[in-house]
C-alpha cells in the first residue's frame, strides 16, 4: 500500500494516460482528466449536473474534444451496446445511487476486450476507527458532497462485477492532519466473448 498524494497521482496519470480509441468518462464534472489523456482519445462526457456540464462543455472545446458532453446519470447511458473502447471514472462510484447497475451498464457499453480505469475512495476496513468515522460523516456527505458516500464497499463492488479486474492499487491519501483516506486506482477489462 502506497501513501501520499505523488504515488496516487501518479498510478492514476498512468491509468489515465494509457487509454486509447472512444472513451467514456462517468461524471466528468468539470474536466479535470482532460490533461491526462492521450491526445489521440475521441472522448465522450457524461455529466448528470446541469451546472457542471456546462463547464464541461467549455473545458472539453478548449481541450480539442468537440462533442457536446451526455445529460444523464452512469446507471443509464444513451449509447449504444459495446460502443466503447474504454471508460473512465474519477471519484464516481461513491456517489452513484446503485454501484452494481452503473457497472452493469458499463460492461455493456465497453466492445469485449475494452477497460474500465477506476480511481475512488473507498470505504476502510471493518471495524476499524477509520470505517466508523466514515459512517459517521456519510450523512453529512451525501447531502453536501454530490450523493458521497465514503464508506461504500467499492473494490468488493468491482469485484463482483461482470467486469474482471486485472489490476488494483491500494493509497492512503491524507485528509486530516495525521487522518488517512484509502483510494484505489485500477483497471478492469470486460471479458471476451
Amino acid at each position: 500500500m502506497a501513501e501520499g498524494f505523488e504515488a496516487y497521482r501518479a498510478a492514476k496519470s498512468a491509468a489515465i494516460g494509457g487509454l486509447r480509441g472512444t472513451v467514456l468518462e462517468i461524471g466528468a464534472g468539470r474536466g479535470s482528466n482532460f490533461g491526462l489523456l492521450h491526445s489521440s482519445v475521441t472522448w465522450i462526457g457524461c455529466e448528470p449536473d446541469r451546472r457542471r456540464r456546462v463547464e464541461l462543455a467549455r473545458n472539453a472545446h478548449r481541450s480539442g474534444h468537440p462533442r457536446e458532453p451526455l445529460a444523464a446519470a452512469a446507471e443509464s447511458v444513451p449509447l449504444p451496446d459495446g460502443s466503447v473502447d474504454a471508460v473512465l471514472a474519477t471519484v464516481v462510484l461513491c456517489s452513484v445511487r446503485d454501484q452494481a447497475r452503473v457497472l452493469a451498464e458499463i460492461a455493456r457499453l465497453l466492445r469485449p476486450g475494452g477497460q474500465f480505469v477506476f480511481a475512488e475512495h473507498v470505504g476502510a476496513p471493518e471495524r476499524t476507527w477509520k470505517r466508523v468515522v466514515q459512517r459517521v460523516i456519510a450523512p453529512a456527505t451525501r447531502i453536501f458532497d454530490h450523493g458521497c458516500d465514503p464508506a461504500r464497499e467499492t473494490e468488493a463492488s468491482l469485484r463482483r462485477s461482470p467486469l474482471d479486474v486485472v489490476h488494483i492499487e491500494h493509497f492512503e491519501l491524507p485528509a486530516l492532519g495525521a487522518v488517512t483516506v484509502p483510494y484505489i486506482v485500477g483497471r478492469a477489462v470486460l471479458p471476451e466473448a
